[in-house]
């Protein structure tokens, strides 16, 4: 109950500063630690999602802040709920995505006694997060939670974690409102699309690489319009394929898992590559290999909001320090040479993407995960959302899935497994109007499965396309490689996932054989429950390209012996 004496509890301020800076989802675990912020939610419109772990919280929060730009929001208790919460903080730090999490803290007069479920979290949490603070003042609620929406959206976007003690939340202040936050754009200066331009002009075999975060629907087309003048193929990199339209007759492809080779080899031969809004890390370039470091083997052009990551691992020809957002807008004023060295190459490298990803590859067993995919694309609408956590299985998505729209396919660039059905269940509470889809392993899924309770729980129809082969895939095919034969660690006796559904609530449907999958799909949309889709994969079904028994035995040929599996 609010006061009539102008004052307001720390809880209450900050409730009322979330909702000032546009805040309309937000994703908790509750605890006792921040009782008088739960309390002030009761009178808010903003929406409170309650889960059932906290790192499902965090990755939903993580979600919303990937796809709108601005920070996606999570309540979390202290310590063990903190720490839950951790894995969510990651994804956002290595996708570069805006989150605040708020977190409960022991009263201010307990500290430094090691309290029931005290933790130091400037320490904790101080090197994935872009700030970690405290707030011990209600006075400063406004100050730090505005300076924390700036913080998470500006330069490279990232998660910041806010420590709220309890005692602090029930403490009355009477302090104003900030004004509501609105992210600084950094946009490239004439002389850097100047420079841009006759780079451009100079070059024979130009490509655009587009990743990262700080996109648009706008940018995405600007960046089309773009590609269109000056004939140019664009890529897009790992779990970012969403930026541009996979049937635009400029795409020539992802930088993800198992990529196109042709693909590869047309970035190593270029002469030029345009980086916008990515770092080029590990799994766009393979391990590191595509381009040398620090002095790329072509000229390098690099745009990106953060200046901490200009010429951080690549020295770049031409560094501009933009927002991709402000960035393709400039292009508006590019003009393509008169004569461009490189006609035809666009078409030749979209015609390369489009024989890499139009047949799916046979598998062993009775369904090919690859054909369900290329059912999904033809049987989705463009603006149907796809998610999806780690695993083996997220290459046949990869491959075989044509992403149309900007922000409908929701995955973690930092490969954190149990990421995609959180994801599935936020972008449902967005967007109730569009199918969302997650593309799961079985693995995957129970990393935070039993958060299919709060889909149930709020009425939302996800589907859960869920892959179970009985195996930590991933990890199968680099033992087999690695260590061939020698399994330990890698199988899983897994529950009957129909059954594990309708327990809940919501429906499932097992698939032993392909031509099954269209019936099961349209009856789970039919239902409009939360579903699971169980499909019977082949263990020997690793990946898109060789089967356990051909990697392992290419090890053991490799290494010079000879034998059976083990």
């Amino acid at each position: 109950m609010r006061a009539n004496d102008g004052t307001r509890t720390g809880g209450e301020i900050l409730i009322d500063q979330l909702a000032i800076h546009g805040v309309h989802n937000v994703f908790c675990v509750p605890g006792e630690s921040y009782l008088a912020a739960l309390d002030a939610f009761h009178d808010s419109e903003i929406a409170l999602t309650v889960c059932r772990h906290e790192s499902s919280a965090a990755m939903m929060a993580e979600a919303v802040g990937k796809v709108t730009g601005r920070p996606g929001i999570c309540f979390v208790t202290r310590g063990p709920g903190a720490t839950n919460a951790s894995a969510g903080i990651h994804i956002a730090r290595q996708d570069s995505s805006p989150m605040i999490v708020f977190v409960g803290q022991i009263g201010r007069h307990m500290r430094e006694r090691e309290a029931f479920q005290e933790l130091d979290f400037r320490a904790v949490f101080g090197s994935i997060a872009k700030w970690a603070t405290e707030i011990d003042d209600p006075a400063r609620i406004p100050e730090l939670v505005s300076r924390a929406f700036h913080t998470a959206c500006n330069g490279r976007p990232g998660p910041v974690v806010i420590a709220v003690p309890e005692d602090m939340l029930t403490e009355r202040a009477m302090v104003p409102d900030a004004r509501a936050f609105e992210p600084v754009e950094s946009w490239p200066g004439l002389t850097d699309m100047s420079r841009l331009q006759k780079l451009l002009w100079a070059s024979k075999r130009p490509i655009a690489l587009a990743g990262g975060s700080r996109w648009s629907e706008a940018a995405c087309a600007a960046l089309m319009r773009f590609a269109e003048r000056f004939a140019l193929p664009v890529a897009t990199t790992f779990r970012r394929q969403y930026l541009f339209d996979a049937l635009h007759p400029c795409y020539a492809g992802d930088l993800g898992i198992g990529p196109n080779p042709k693909l590869l080899a047309r970035v190593k031969g270029a002469d030029l590559v345009l980086l916008v809004g990515g770092r080029l890390s590990e799994m766009a370039t393979q391990g590191y290999t595509l381009l040398d470091i620090p002095e790329p083997q072509m000229k390098l052009v690099h745009v990106h909001p953060g200046p901490e990551e200009l010429g951080r691992v690549y020295h770049p020809t031409l560094a501009i320090q933009a927002a991709p957002t402000a960035f393709c807008s400039a292009l508006e004023g590019l003009q393509p040479p008169n004569e461009i060295a490189w006609q035809g190459e666009a078409a030749t490298a979209h015609a390369d993407y489009l024989a890499w990803s139009e047949k799916a590859t046979p598998q062993p067993g009775g369904v090919n995960l690859g054909e369900i995919l290329v059912w999904l694309r033809e049987n989705l609408a463009p603006d149907d959302i796809i998610t999806n956590g780690a695993g083996n299985f997220a290459g046949w998505i990869h491959r075989f899935y044509r992403f149309r729209k900007y922000a409908t396919h929701v995955a973690p660039t930092s490969g954190s497994m149990g990421y995609g059905f959180p994801a599935a269940v936020a972008m449902k509470l967005l967007h109730p109007e569009r199918k969302v889809v997650c593309i799961a392993g079985d693995g995957d899924f129970l990393m935070t499965g039993q958060d299919f309770a709060t889909a149930v729980q709020y009425k939302l129809p996800v589907i859960v396309v869920l892959a179970d082969n009985g195996l930590y895939g991933t990890i199968r095919m680099h033992q087999e490689r690695e260590y061939p034969g020698r399994v330990v660690a890698t199988q899983l006796h897994n529950p009957d996932f129909v059954a594990y559904a309708l327990a809940f609530g919501g429906y499932g449907a097992l698939v032993e054989k392909t031509s099954d999958f269209p019936a099961a799909f349209a009856q789970a949309v039919a239902t409009g429950k939360p579903s699971i889709i169980h499909l019977k994969i082949d263990p020997e079904a690793i990946s898109t390209f060789a089967s356990i028994s051909a990697i392992r035995d290419k090890a053991l040929a490799n290494r010079g012996h000879s034998g059976t599996y083990r």
